[in-house]
């Protein structure tokens, strides 16, 4: 169909007022692929087709999704255009930077991934803004080790609890960083990402991050020891039994309790065995914390791998809250409202 035959369409009777229509139906707007003429003819105004006329004439939050050829995304027309969609109020993703057409090579340009797409979809749509421009650090996984080039000591932590938590809050409007060990799990889009392999690594990062944060979530599960000297090389089973040198690696959740600053909220995870609440309540005192996080590994649902958790939440002020075993996506929503109310005064 020619674009002469789709407006003579639009206007034939009964579709005269399709733009109008459809502009005050939408919930949100999202246009994906938005190519470089699109985002041109809408930053100029244009109301030439069914598309651009009924831009003009919703109220409807509009999400631009470019796709295109890297050079014309560096374009400076289009870079013009883009700035101008944005002082407009219209939200404009970032190209993706990879792959481009066949024999295009690879670079800014990309159409970004359906879950990235997805994830911003959420937070126009979130109704829950009581984390909207606060800073929130999630930490998740599990830490490495290394005992020589292809060995490491570790734990089963896949990383789902934190990246649910990570993409929670960044969809109720929350800055978030995500400080991510080795995950088992896609990690959310929206959040910024920080790799750090080992617990020195994610020590580091979350000592650079956390006193401009308004909130800590240590979700991750970095372990409490190390090899004192790791092996250049990769240890021999013809050499015999072996010993390993362990020392205890950094407490990264009470070290940054207390370079914290004030008014911030920081909450622990504490994964026991045998009385967990009570392990729990002695992590909570000892790493000063305004809330910890318990379940039982031993629990059924309620250890690492699941998509399920069941926790007791122990708060500074000595309340104790169970909660039911619920999906963990769940979870993160029900720590996020009480660290949402903790962070407002209530």
């Amino acid at each position: 169909m020619t674009g002469r035959q789709a407006l003579a369409e639009i206007f034939e009777p009964g579709h005269a007022l399709d733009h109008i229509r459809l502009a005050r139906e939408a919930d949100v707007v999202v246009i994906a692929p938005a190519t470089a003429d699109l985002i041109a003819r809408a930053a100029h105004g244009h109301a030439n087709d069914l598309l651009t006329a009924s831009l003009l004439a919703t109220s409807a939050p509009v999400l631009f999704v470019p796709a295109m050829n890297d050079h014309m995304w560096a374009h400076p027309q289009t870079v013009r255009n883009v700035a101008h969609l944005r002082e407009l109020g219209y939200r404009v993703l970032d190209p993706d930077d990879g792959p481009l057409a066949i024999g295009e090579g690879s670079g800014p340009g990309r159409m970004p991934e359906p879950d990235t797409i997805f994830a911003h979809l959420g937070r126009i749509l979130e109704s829950d803004n009581t984390l909207r421009g606060r800073r929130v650090l999630v930490t998740t996984g599990a830490t490495r080790e290394p005992v020589d080039p292809v060995r490491f000591i570790s734990n089963h932590s896949t990383g789902k609890m934190g990246a649910a938590i990570a993409a929670a809050a960044w969809r109720r409007g929350a800055d978030v960083t995500l400080i991510a060990g080795h995950t088992d799990v896609p990690l959310p889009g929206g959040p910024r990402v920080i790799r750090a392999e080992t617990t020195e690594a994610m020590a580091r990062a979350v000592a650079g991050e956390i006193a401009a944060a308004d909130a800590l979530i240590m979700a991750a599960a970095p372990a409490d020891f190390t090899v004192k000297t790791p092996s250049a090389s990769k240890m021999k089973r013809e050499g015999g039994a072996t010993s390993l040198d362990l020392v205890q690696t950094a407490d990264i959740l009470q070290a940054a309790s207390g370079a914290r600053k004030r008014g911030s909220v920081v909450v622990g995870f504490a994964l026991e065995t045998g009385d967990a609440a009570e392990g729990g309540a002695e992590k909570l005192r000892a790493k000063n914390v305004d809330m910890m996080v318990v379940n039982d590994q031993n629990e059924e649902g309620a250890g690492f791998g699941g998509d399920t958790n069941r926790v007791t939440l122990l708060s500074r002020d000595g309340k104790r809250e169970e909660l039911p075993l619920m999906l963990k996506t769940e979870l993160a929503e029900e720590l996020l409202d009480r660290i949402g109310a903790l962070l407002n005064g209530s």
